[in-house]
């Protein structure tokens, strides 16, 4: 599938979908609590999709026939290893979330854990290693520290030492350390997206989970504890709002984006600080913000905390006017794709002068938008490296060339934001799928 795009103007209020990361920590502890939970205006997509499947897989019943109210009852952390491999698609963070939820299965009892060729390039190893010293058994089954791997029961709790170039392994550790029967204490000696992790102790917190934590860098956390059935509504998400921050900062008369909640851990909020720093005219309001089109000016960016947002960022730094360095976001190598250097060689295409750096970009930005572009027989072709935020971030140039500029792969697009193209043009984008 291509989404092709073309020069647009952008208008109007938008109201922004479900928080991805949120809808797969609510899934993970509802199904680990005891009775029912009710999960309000959850985000419907791939990742979420799998987060379901991986856990009805492990135990829990979970009916989303509502898809404004999902329903599930929980294990009460009793975890069944199923017979057959759990396929967890292109989810990361469903893959290294219920790795620790299946190392509490009986001893003996061991999950296996799939997914698409995506996934199967991403690390795993430390988390393996962590969950090893906390007394489950962990094998990666090409032994290359990737999936597929099996996690066989049970933790018992204990010590470790991890460095966490993502997240998402101290999130693992964290959401399954409470129902271990021992005390358990983790060390963290590098810790990327400290956000993401306070998202997870804020979960753990509206649990009234005991635990300590020195400054993300020693945790300790009891053990014998259990989550309890809860009521919650998803908030929405910012990592998926970056993608209309940039667009309105760029091509937007004025654009008000809906339901955002400043107050909310997540990270990605932090892009509007990014597009102020470079001149955006950005109001916000108590769960708004109001973005209209501005002449950007370049500058350092350090996103380590927003590895998500690099693609949507380096296509504003090249309508931007001047250098822009975006740096210390090495990890986003090893996000669905290398980022790092996708970004660099897209950008290249529209003739934009890019250097990469090993933990990041430098980006000569242009304006009036790049010249040369719109000349190319057929229109600009990219290529968006069946990579969800590389499609919707190369998508953000589109709307600022003349002529038409078509990116593949663009499918991925339904990961996480299923309703982005329909969205997008209820502002006026001139933008559409096509197989």
């Amino acid at each position: 599938m291509k989404l092709i795009v073309k020069k647009s103007r952008l208008a109007g209020e938008v109201a922004i979908p479900a928080s991805k990361s949120h809808t797969i920590r609510a899934v993970a502890i509802a199904s680990l609590a005891a009775g029912q939970s009710v999960i309000r205006s959850p985000l419907v997509s791939g990742d979420t999709q799998a987060v379901v499947t991986c856990y009805r897989a492990l135990g829990a019943e979970i009916d989303t026939s509502d898809p404004k109210l999902w329903n599930v009852i929980g294990t009460g952390g009793k975890i069944a290893a199923p017979p057959e491999s759990i396929d967890v698609g292109n989810s990361g963070t469903t893959l290294r979330i219920a790795m620790g939820s299946a190392a509490l299965a009986k001893k003996g009892q061991t999950t296996t854990f799939a997914g698409d060729q995506q996934l199967q390039t991403r690390p795993v190893g430390p988390l393996m290693d962590s969950l090893a010293d906390l007394g489950a058994k962990c094998a990666s089954l090409k032994n290359n520290g990737k999936a597929p791997v099996e996690v066989t029961g049970k933790l018992a709790g204990g010590k470790t030492t991890i460095a966490c170039h993502t997240s998402q392994y101290l999130s693992s550790l964290l959401l399954c350390a409470p129902l271990a029967a021992k005390d358990t204490k983790i060390d963290v000696t590098l810790l990327n997206e400290p956000g993401y992790v306070q998202m997870t102790l804020d979960w753990l917190d509206k649990q009234q989970i005991e635990y300590e934590n020195q400054q993300m860098r020693k945790f300790k956390i009891k053990g014998g504890q259990s989550y309890k059935a809860f009521d919650a509504t998803i908030p929405a998400d910012f990592s998926s709002a970056t993608f209309f921050l940039c667009a309105a900062a760029m091509v937007a008369d004025k654009v008000t984006l809906l339901g955002l909640d400043f107050s909310d851990s997540q990270p990605d909020k932090a892009v509007v600080d990014y597009l102020k720093a470079m001149g955006a005219d950005i109001s916000i309001g108590p769960t708004s913000v109001t973005i209209k089109a501005a002449t950007l000016k370049g500058t350092e960016i350090d996103m380590n905390k927003t590895p998500d947002a690099l693609p949507a960022m380096a296509v504003t730094a090249a309508f931007a006017e001047g250098q822009t360095r975006l740096v210390n976001v090495a990890q986003a190598r090893g996000k669905e794709t290398d980022r790092i250097r996708c970004m660099a060689e897209e950008l290249r295409k529209m003739a934009v002068d890019v250097e990469e750096l090993p933990d990041g970009l430098i980006i000569e930005g242009s304006r009036p938008p790049l010249l040369g572009c719109a000349k190319q027989p057929g229109g600009l072709q990219l290529h968006g490296r069946s990579d969800h935020r590389t499609v919707m971030g190369l998508s953000l140039a589109g709307l600022n060339l003349d002529g038409q500029t078509s990116i593949d792969t663009a499918e991925a697009i339904s990961v996480t934001f299923p309703e982005y193209v329909e969205l997008m043009k209820s502002l006026g984008a001139n933008m559409e799928t096509v197989d």
